[in-house]
């Protein structure tokens, strides 16, 4: 095993709850290292975080470590089957109609 993917293995076991789920697949092609990250659908927002934060920091370190062994390494963190995606949030759903500028400045009386 490479040492960006027992970084990464380290790293996202030590995050969730369920590591015995967490599978990395390691590939190398012309534009780098390609780390492809599964895990439980219940840890996914462990490891993507708020607003995709951890995700993030996770990327951030894994170049570090890439830098360090001068390889460009990417992660592409996969959605578990049955996955739950996070209903839209606020007054606009996903349903909701978008009126055009015209339509809104002819509300407004503008």
């Amino acid at each position: 095993m490479e040492k960006d993917q027992e970084f990464l293995e380290y790293l996202v076991k030590g995050l969730v709850d369920n590591p015995e789920s967490v599978k990395i697949t390691r590939t190398v092609d012309e534009m780098g290292v390609l780390l492809s990250l599964d895990v439980h659908p219940d840890d996914m927002g462990k490891i993507i975080g708020r607003s995709g934060n951890t995700a993030k920091a996770i990327r951030i370190l894994l170049r570090v470590v890439g830098m360090k062994n001068n390889a460009r390494v990417n992660l592409k963190i996969n959605e578990p089957e049955g996955g739950k995606r996070p209903e839209p949030r606020g007054d606009i759903s996903a349903t909701h109609k978008v009126d055009s500028v015209d339509d809104v400045m002819e509300d407004l009386k503008i």
